[in-house]
């Protein structure tokens, strides 16, 4: 099926510098709402902010890029959903919200473990299944996750992190401060899982009791194989919600999702309840590295939307146009993401397998049962306390 890719105007057509050194630049694809007003079509940045987004959207890419290799040589094995093209996304996220805001996620997790904390080694070395793996080897490629900064990983099972996500927003709200804002939950799916019951059961739940949660669809335009417009009667995601507030940004800007995702947290951290958020973006890859991801589109509709659409590339232009850089120095930043990513991957490889009694360990809360039905279990094999 034909695609047509959307045409992004420049990045910045128009600037005004502010007296503070930061400047106001356009988002040129217009925001959409739906029984909101939405965010304003501008953003204020400054050449730090720029810089540090296209580092960390380069690492990203370089990461991915690793994972498609490191699959295909099979050091990774099992289910592994690749991020590249929606680097975006993520990095736009953790530069509006705080990270005592809980996020939630799919089975495609890697890019937000990464700007939640997560190392290029720690993420690598989990999907190698080694011990030095951020859940030591256990969760492989789909449950990445990171306690210390609300990262509640990805979850497996197709619109399942959605009412987690959900209680996690009841709990914010539950162990607020009157007359302070709230921590706000972030409960990311995509397209594919848009019209899960759960999903629609807990945004009832959510509106019902005015919980700050936010319902985040990264609309990559396909699902497992599917067109959105094959398998969606309503392809407008941020209307959902229907009485629910919803804003759509364009996912291949990262400043555009940066200010999107400011106004809802706004929105939601005051009381005022839930709120959809659509991110307009595209993956690269197929839906998982089983799937080619062109029996169902054309090799030249990816072709064009990496020509025309990709967001490190749009933001490197907008960094030029803004005289923030120079082409020498950003592309001496894709050559050190490179290096780094290429320096994790050894590290990652010195991790160790799991020692064997680590199969009886970070099930049980507090003592390990000395009898599971169906397993031996010898007392030499375990110390009879959970690792956790």
């Amino acid at each position: 099926m034909q695609r047509v890719a959307r045409f992004v105007p420049s990045t910045v057509r128009h600037a005004r510098c502010l007296s503070t050194g930061d400047v106001e630049v356009n988002i040129p694809v217009p925001f959409k709402a739906h029984e909101c007003d939405g965010p304003v079509q501008t953003a204020t940045t400054n050449k730090e902010e720029l810089m540090e987004y296209f580092s960390t959207m380069n690492m990203i890419r370089r990461m991915e890029v690793a994972c498609d290799n490191e699959y295909k040589a099979r050091n990774i094995r099992g289910f592994c959903h690749l991020y590249d093209g929606q680097e975006a996304v993520c990095t736009g996220v953790e530069a509006a919200v705080s990270r005592d805001d809980d996020w939630i996620t799919s089975y495609r997790c890697h890019g937000a473990a990464y700007v939640r904390g997560c190392t290029v080694e720690e993420i690598m070395a989990e999907q190698f299944g080694l011990s030095n793996g951020v859940v030591k080897g256990k969760g492989g490629s789909m449950h990445l996750y990171k306690k210390a900064t609300n990262f509640w990983g990805g979850a497996a099972i197709v619109g399942a992190q959605v009412p987690v996500g959900v209680g996690l927003g009841f709990a914010s709200k539950y162990t607020a401060k009157e007359g302070e804002p709230m921590n706000i939950s972030m409960s990311f799916y995509g397209d594919g899982a848009a019209n899960q019951g759960q999903c629609w059961e807990a945004a009832n739940m959510a509106k019902l009791w005015k919980l700050p949660a936010l319902f985040v669809i990264e609309n990559n335009e396909y699902g497992m194989g599917t067109s959105t417009d094959r398998h969606s009667g309503l392809t407008e995601y941020y209307k959902q919600g229907n009485i629910i507030p919803g804003v759509q940004c364009d996912g291949m800007d990262v400043l555009a999702v940066r200010e999107a995702f400011k106004y809802a947290k706004n929105h939601a951290s005051s009381g005022q309840g839930p709120m959809f958020i659509e991110v307009k973006t595209y993956r690269y890859h197929g839906h998982s590295m089983s799937d080619p991801g062109l029996t169902y589109r054309d090799r030249e509709e990816v072709q064009s939307v990496r020509a025309s659409r990709d967001c490190i590339s749009g933001l490197k232009e907008r960094i030029l146009k803004l005289g923030f850089s120079t082409e020498e120095e950003l592309k001496k930043i894709e050559k050190d993401a490179r290096k780094t990513v290429a320096a994790d991957i050894k590290a990652a490889k010195k991790g160790s397998p799991l020692e064997l009694h680590e199969i009886y360990t970070d099930i049980y809360h507090k003592e390990i049962p000395h009898f599971i039905r169906g397993a031996e279990m010898a007392t030499s094999a375990y110390d009879g306390k959970s690792s956790m």
